[in-house]
């Protein structure tokens, strides 16, 4: 069993996607989350039997499947990621909210780092995004303040969605993660929301029961979340929904630090 000081833990609830125009189209399904603590990612496989770090087991956490590809430790990134952006933490913890590897697969359309300072505040969110299309997006938004929901938003600058214009604002809505978590994304476009994506779940302990129990109750989970995205996809097609050609990946990595990186 995992020791009771690690930050680490798994989050089980559901997801949400709600089109409001031009055609209504939802969809909401189970779904569960690994909190992984970038401080925490070795300890985790030495303490776990069905998780392992950066190889394959029935559960596993790759850095490589995080950041920028260049193979060194997903906090090393963070911090340079931060530094451009003109942000100090101090070394305070960094923790990703993602979906982790089942039996060797995932896809993550969205992971989150949230970025502490020394002192336990929240400093910034790094919104990882990705598409259907093997590319790769981040946005590094700062944190103001410390109220209960984080409010941010952010100009769309990457390709996510072929039923989705590019001229739109994100506004995300973040209950940072503690018992529970909840992250509310909203896509908006000159006359309003067209979009409103959310997830939310409850906090369990990182233990092989706790592992077990949500591979019997939710098998194969990462597999089933790039079927269903393909699956709404064709469903949306049938509505009739128009399709937006897909332009080039931005030239910069992460938007909001002034394309530096």
């Amino acid at each position: 069993m995992v020791a009771a000081s690690l930050q680490s833990a798994l989050y089980v609830g559901s997801v949400m996607h709600r089109r409001l125009s031009p055609r209504r189209h939802r969809l909401r399904y189970r779904a569960f989350w690994a909190l992984i603590d970038l401080d925490e990612v070795e300890a985790l496989g030495r303490r776990l039997s069905l998780f392992s770090a950066n190889r394959l087991n029935l559960f596993s956490f790759h850095e490589a499947d995080h950041g920028d590809g260049r193979g060194e430790p997903l906090r090393a990134y963070v911090e340079r990621t931060l530094t451009a952006g003109g942000i100090d933490i101090g070394g305070g913890r960094i923790t990703l909210f993602c979906m982790p590897r089942i039996l060797g697969y995932v896809f993550n359309p969205i992971s989150i780092y949230f970025c502490h300072r020394a002192d336990g505040s929240l400093a910034a969110l790094l919104y990882e995004v990705r598409n259907t299309f093997g590319q790769m997006h981040s946005y590094l938004l700062p944190v103001s303040g410390d109220e209960p929901t984080v409010h941010q938003r952010c100009a769309k600058e990457f390709y996510v969605s072929p039923f989705l214009d590019m001229d739109m604002t994100y506004d995300f809505r973040v209950v940072p993660p503690a018992d529970r978590v909840s992250v509310v994304v909203a896509a908006d476009d000159k006359r309003g929301a067209v979009l409103v994506a959310s997830l939310a779940g409850q906090r369990q302990e990182l233990t092989d029961r706790a592992l077990a129990a949500v591979f019997l109750s939710l098998p194969l989970m990462t597999i089933k979340v790039m079927v269903a995205i393909h699956w709404e996809a064709l469903k949306i097609w049938w509505k009739g929904m128009r399709l937006y050609p897909r332009p080039p990946a931005p030239t910069h990595a992460v938007t909001g630090i002034n394309h530096r990186t």
